[in-house]
């Protein structure tokens, strides 16, 4: 499995370069100019939140049926990667704005609807480290993952819904993209590059979940030792032989 994982660095790593390039020698955008190049790492971005929490979902989901430690990890470790992605999202968006719109923030239903995502999806680490035993904790935040997906729809289709200053989809909506064919295959290969850095962080923090159990198993063992060790029978004839 090492090995494995190694390779699939090593692939994330050129394949990452080749979207820096393609996204540096994309045309500009006819009227944004380069300031549009921030597209190539914000719409992968927030791709991966909606892949993140669909992971999360289904993982959930699958706990609540199965009830295997290895999902609960995969739920929180995707959860953990999705909260980065929409937080970087949020960020970039709001560099995007700030010259375009004129406003760093303004009250958006595309960006309400994100930053009510991120704050919901805080909430469930939140919960996690709130919550001491692990099959407590695993089943709240099943049910927590299951019903916080019923956000994403809502985040995605705010733009069809409510017309507001964000634009509508251009790659993802029911009639064709309208984009150039060359920024379009550039915004597809971030995309990949993008989805193959999500598979690297998450497996990355699902072994740092297996050892952080491992730790916490030993060291709980250890606790239970010394304090069966301490909590001993008193032997009265050693302490008084004279008068037994």
């Amino acid at each position: 499995m090492r090995s494995v994982f190694r390779r699939l660095t090593a692939v994330t790593i050129v394949a990452m370069a080749g979207a820096l390039a393609a996204a540096l020698t994309a045309p500009p955008d006819r009227l944004q100019g380069n300031l549009q190049r921030l597209m190539y790492v914000h719409v992968p971005a927030a791709w991966l939140a909606y892949l993140s929490f669909a992971i999360t979902f289904g993982a959930s989901a699958a706990w609540l049926w199965k009830r295997r430690a290895s999902l609960d990890r995969l739920a929180s470790a995707s959860a953990e990667v999705g909260v980065f992605f929409t937080g970087l999202t949020i960020a970039l968006g709001s560099i995007w704005g700030k010259p375009v719109w004129g406003v760093w923030w303004t009250w958006d239903p595309r960006l309400v609807t994100t930053a009510m995502m991120f704050f919901v999806y805080l909430g469930y680490l939140a919960l996690r480290r709130a919550t001491v035993d692990a099959t407590v904790r695993a089943r709240r935040s099943a049910v927590f993952g299951v019903l916080a997906f019923a956000q994403i729809p809502v985040v995605h289709m705010s733009v069809v819904w409510w017309r507001a200053v964000h634009q509508p989809p251009t790659v993802l909506k029911p009639a064709a993209p309208t984009i150039d064919e060359w920024m379009l295959a550039a915004l597809l290969l971030n995309v990949l590059a993008f989805t193959l850095v999500y598979v690297v962080l998450l497996r990355a923090r699902i072994r740092l979940a297996v050892a952080e159990e491992a730790y916490d198993a030993a060291h709980d063992g250890a606790a239970g030792e010394l304090a069966g060790e301490a909590v001993t029978t008193p032997d009265y004839r050693k302490e008084f032989p004279n008068h037994v």
